[in-house]
């Protein structure tokens, strides 16, 4: 008996044997490329660097050497990827303190979201509204000094005409408008009737006294209320949105024909500062000790 004759013997010749296949996986290549893998340590460095910066945004930022300090990392490696997170908009450093806060850039981006979240939260809000006054009603955002419409849902019988969604216009000219910088200081309010540019100068100065005196109608009842102020045959009211902070973010309008709603005007007001106060407690506002929800 020879080598020959039983190939596995151990004195068989292997310069001329084929290369030995590859171990049978077991996992197909596809099944192991689609699991989800972890995330590389330069992104986890700076998700952790931001959280830190957010954390610390009130106090007016933080210096490399205390970043470095408190998350247990190398300086150098730290101030390589501020510069980084700078450079993108995702971090802001100071040209006096040279600490470093959060940037512009998650601050738009937070702005986009939250304004997403506004208007799923808010659309079952002005259904309601439209259920309860059978007339189109209105998200709206201040942009500048114009005011925004984010969301309208119309009743049944409404004309299919132009929107209002991304449609802008002058805040002074709207009780949107008015309700959404009713928390304004006086000054910042004449600043925006001249912003406007709706006005000559002479007409200008009575109007801001004019708008003084509206915000502080508002400011008492809590909404706004338009009878063919800006629009002849046209009615409306306003009430605000606040978030957790109590800043207004929004405003929820109703504005219809007079012949429809002019008669119960202020009922609708009372309705619309009523759905405004459910819908900022569901963002989180609480109203101050002695001025309960009206």
């Amino acid at each position: 008996m020879n080598a020959i004759d039983y190939p596995w013997s151990s004195r068989r010749p292997t310069a001329n044997l084929p290369p030995m296949a590859p171990p049978a996986s077991s996992e197909p290549d596809r099944l192991r490329s689609s699991r989800p893998q972890a995330p590389s340590a330069g992104l986890r460095r700076d998700l952790e660097i931001l959280e830190l910066l957010a954390n610390a945004d009130t106090q007016g930022g933080l210096g490399v050497s205390r970043i470095a300090e408190i998350l247990g990392r190398e300086k150098s490696q730290m101030s390589r990827a501020l510069k980084a997170l700078e450079a993108e908009g995702m971090a802001e450093r100071d040209g006096e303190t040279l600490e470093y806060r959060l940037g512009w850039r998650l601050y738009a981006l937070a702005a986009r979201g939250g304004e997403t979240r506004l208007v799923q939260i808010a659309t079952p809000y002005l259904r309601r509204m439209v259920g309860a006054l059978n007339e189109t009603t209105h998200l709206c955002v201040l942009r500048g000094s114009a005011v925004l419409t984010l969301r309208s849902v119309s009743p049944s019988h409404a004309f299919r005409g132009l929107g209002w969604e991304g449609v802008t216009v002058p805040a002074p000219m709207t009780s949107a408008g008015r309700v959404l910088v009713s928390d304004w200081e006086p000054q910042a309010l004449r600043s925006l009737l001249a912003e406007a540019g709706t006005l000559p100068a002479g007409p200008r100065a009575r109007a801001a006294d004019d708008l003084l005196a509206e915000i502080a109608g508002i400011r008492r009842r809590g909404y706004a209320a338009v009878n063919e102020e800006f629009e002849e045959g046209l009615v409306g009211v306003s009430a605000p949105v606040r978030d957790f902070r109590g800043a207004i973010v929004a405003a929820i309008n109703v504005s219809a024909p007079k012949g429809r709603l002019g008669s119960r005007l202020d009922d609708a007001g009372r309705l619309t500062l009523a759905v405004a106060l459910e819908l900022s407690a569901e963002l989180g506002f609480h109203p101050p000790t002695g001025r309960p929800p009206r």
